[in-house]
């Protein structure tokens, strides 16, 4: 698409080029998914988290 492999990594906020070829031949659908299965993950916890609260060995505040 043009873009040198630098500026792909300063806009993706990556420190060293050799972690952007870890992504860079991933398609927007594959990103999409990625971060899908990870927020999924995230949110996951975050209600096990919630759930506990107050339980024998849970979390409280």
């Amino acid at each position: 698409m043009g873009w040198e492999l630098r500026a792909i990594a300063t806009f993706a906020g990556h420190r060293q080029s050799e972690s952007t070829m870890t992504y860079i031949h991933l398609s927007g659908r594959d990103l999409a998914e990625k971060l899908n299965r990870g927020m999924k993950q995230i949110h996951s916890w975050r209600i096990d988290m919630l759930t506990r609260v107050g339980h024998p060995g849970g979390v409280n505040r």
